[in-house]
């Protein structure tokens, strides 16, 4: 099953920049910015919503063009649209990510991961 997502041309601007002012949605695009290139199961997020709420901040991402689901079995991998959002809007996601950097209004995401050092 292929999830629908928009094509670079058709990523809007005010439609990227109302998506990202929601906090959890701004905190998730933050999380897969800092893993970038990484495709994340969605359940890395679940510290930061219940799994239906989960799916609508997800589903607003992937509907704007910010983000890429792709089925895998019965989970769901998330990557970045880095490359088509740079192409669209240039310099707009690092800025919106660096302002976000520290912000305390934002939840936190990973908390509960743990890292292991080689």
């Amino acid at each position: 099953m292929s999830l629908p997502h928009p094509t670079t041309d058709q990523i809007s601007l005010p439609i990227v920049l109302a998506v990202l002012g929601d906090p959890t949605r701004l905190a998730i695009v933050r999380y897969l910015a800092s893993k970038e290139g990484v495709p994340l199961n969605c359940s890395k997020f679940l510290d930061l919503a219940s799994k239906t709420n989960l799916s609508y901040h997800l589903a607003k991402l992937r509907e704007a063009g910010v983000t890429r689901s792709e089925a895998v079995g019965t989970s769901r991998l998330i990557t970045l649209r880095r490359d088509d959002l740079d192409k669209r809007f240039p310099g707009l996601l690092d800025s919106v990510i660096a302002a976000a950097e520290g912000d305390k209004a934002l939840p936190p995401v990973g908390v509960s991961e743990v890292e292991v050092s080689a």
